[in-house]
């Protein structure tokens, strides 16, 4: 699935093509370093159609309304014979960096310059490697990616310059490079790289901080998954290891799929849009259902006729049946998600989603006005792009933002998705009670110490200083959120990064929302087996709740955690850290930004923001 050969290299699960090792993201493989392509040469007939409209609907409001599908990445058969076409259904991949090292000889050169040949093992595709055929210290030395790349804010991924770094800039000498090590540690003062020819030799300790910014070229803008440079690139690229966390951040939309018609028939029209529309007369319209029914994504198809679903597409176009799909904007993807949640019929007849409204916890009446199990959902997320060293804020931030790269050449036509089915539980606070508590000084002066980190940080970012910032209530209830992800992972079984977060989070008067669903998806269509529902029937959901309180209101790191102020080293937590508050990114929304424990109980620091000092 490479070049120069097509021989398979390795094997990642579909969910990590958008979450870690989408296009544009370098695979490091046993022995070998990968770039997946762009989506321009990923096989778009051996991808599956994923039907999310109101995912879709908000992805061509990013990205353009030439966006015509979600597509789940293409899956290779286990069992294919290796040396069939089907074994080689996958995803492209182009090795990167393009600099090798040999183990033995330290020779340091491109994988293409004749000196080094790809050794493929069709039966065991990890232990495919690069050699180093004519070593003069052992026939057949394995060759390993050289560790260096650098990258710019921007999105652009380039080679590390060798020969410029080695000669302190352009130079005529271009002789061989080899790469060895003085000392017993790896640290970067003693890695080395001496020209063979002029003798110049550099530790790449150089390479790193204010003196690499200066010794190092500027940015090509360069994309290696789409064979491109940018020509106008003005930021400084910088070094950066190969495996660094911060050489690829997903920019992912996601929404639960939730019922928007009062009908089935109207909820299948809204789903199945995208091939419906197409249809021009009830003669095509048959067509198309025979094609979805062999989906068999669809039930309701065996109860209804051609013209019952023509009548309902003739509904939806004159607006009769609802909005029209494209209407939904991405800044309203939670909206229509907490009509539903808190809606007081649960919609058990809809096969992607089931909740059960139950008794609020006793002793927390004053705080929650709701609680419902949501026995049944499903979440479907899209890739929208990508950024490198800084991650995107949010989705607000990025639609049009250049430090975002694109995953195609031209504007994309589709994008990879996947759907995860799962359970959770939902809890709606009672808007009086957090009104009241917003009002409190105390809480203003928390408020006011995490606006001032944002301030910083963003100021740091070169973004706008006072956008996006998410309030005091969104603070409250993020943080609780973390710790009852914590909590539900040592009682129910699933792990702490298993378990997501959706903040429901809106202070506007005419329309407020304040809500936590907390959830647990696996991508088989079961889904997961109860756990979480369970946790959330009032007798287990008061006493999680207390125990996470009290666990927050001291943490084995303070005072030092519980007098942080964000305000004074640029970041969005206050008090929280990685022993009290801090969960896996994966399921965070926010990527462990925006928590304070003291909005919730009394702390060393602090002890009258507490949203919960009455309990």
């Amino acid at each position: 699935m490479s070049k120069p050969t097509t021989a398979p290299v390795g094997t990642v699960r579909p969910s990590q093509l958008l979450w870690t090792y989408g296009p544009g993201a370098l695979v490091d493989l046993p022995n070998l370093s990968v770039v997946t392509m762009g989506l321009d040469l990923w096989r778009e007939s051996l991808c599956e159609v994923l039907d999310e409209p109101r995912l879709l609907a908000a992805v061509r409001r990013s990205l353009g309304p030439q966006v015509e599908r979600l597509r789940k990445p293409p899956v290779a058969e286990d069992d294919a014979d290796p040396f069939s076409a089907e074994a080689h259904q996958g995803v492209p991949v182009r090795p990167f960096p393009r600099w090798l090292r040999c183990v033995r000889c330290g020779l340091l050169a491109e994988y293409d310059s004749g000196l080094f040949d790809l050794d493929p093992d069709p039966f065991r595709p990890e232990r495919t490697s690069f050699v180093h055929t004519n070593c003069d210290k052992g026939k057949k030395s394995d060759a390993v990616p050289a560790r260096f790349l650098l990258a710019c804010g921007h999105g652009h991924l380039d080679d590390f310059p060798w020969h410029w770094f080695v000669h302190g800039g352009p130079s005529a000498c271009r002789g061989t490079l080899r790469f060895f090590e003085r000392g017993a540690s790896l640290q970067t003062e003693n890695l080395w790289v001496r020209c063979d020819e002029c003798e110049s030799a550099k530790s790449l300790a150089h390479a790193f901080g204010e003196e690499g910014r200066r010794a190092l070229p500027a940015c090509r803008g360069r994309h290696p998954h789409l064979d491109r440079y940018d020509s106008d690139c003005e930021a400084r690229p910088r070094a950066v290891v190969l495996g660094a966390t911060n050489a690829w951040f997903p920019v992912t939309l996601s929404a639960l799929a939730i019922p928007l018609a009062e009908d089935r028939l109207g909820q299948f029209v809204q789903d199945a849009w995208e091939d419906l529309k197409e249809a021009d007369d009830v003669g095509e319209l048959k067509g198309v259902l025979k094609t979805l029914r062999k989906r068999g994504r669809y039930p309701v198809l065996d109860e209804v006729t051609p013209e019952d679903v023509w009548s309902a597409m003739e509904r939806e176009r004159s607006g009769a049946g609802g909005a029209e799909p494209d209407g939904v904007t991405e800044s309203d993807m939670k909206r229509p998600e907490w009509t539903v949640l808190t809606s007081p019929s649960s919609s058990s007849a809809w096969p992607h989603f089931l909740s059960e409204r139950v008794a609020v916890p006793a002793g927390f009446e004053a705080f929650l006005s709701e609680v419902s199990l949501v026995k049944r959902l499903r979440e479907v997320n899209a890739l929208l792009g990508f950024s490198r060293i800084d991650s995107p804020e949010e989705i607000r931030d990025i639609s049009a933002h250049e430090r975002i790269a694109s995953l195609t050449a031209d504007p994309p036509r589709w994008v990879p998705a996947s759907e995860v089915h799962g359970e959770g539980v939902f809890l709606r606070f009672d808007e009086r009670t957090l009104r009241a508590w917003e009002g409190w000084s105390a809480v203003g002066e928390r408020d006011e110490r995490l606006r001032r980190g944002h301030r910083g940080w963003r100021t740091s970012r070169e973004l706008p200083p006072e956008a996006n910032y998410p309030g005091v209530r969104f603070a409250m209830l993020h943080t609780l959120s973390h710790l009852l992800i914590r909590e539900f992972a040592l009682e129910c079984g699933y792990g702490a990064a298993s378990i997501r977060e959706r903040i429901y989070a809106e202070d506007d008067p005419s329309d407020p929302m304040a809500g936590i669903l907390l959830y647990t998806a696996a991508p088989d269509s079961d889904g997961t087996l109860g756990g979480l529902v369970e946790l959330g029937k009032p007798e287990n959901l008061g006493r999680i709740m207390i125990q996470a309180l009290r666990r927050a209101r001291i943490c084995s790191s303070d005072p030092l955690c519980s007098e942080h102020d964000p305000g004074q080293d640029r970041s969005l937590h206050a008090a929280a850290c990685h022993a009290c508050n801090f969960v896996a990114e994966t399921s965070c929304e926010r990527g462990n930004r925006y928590l304070d424990r003291a909005l919730l109980v009394p702390t060393f620091e602090c002890s009258t923001a507490a949203f919960f000092g009455s309990l």
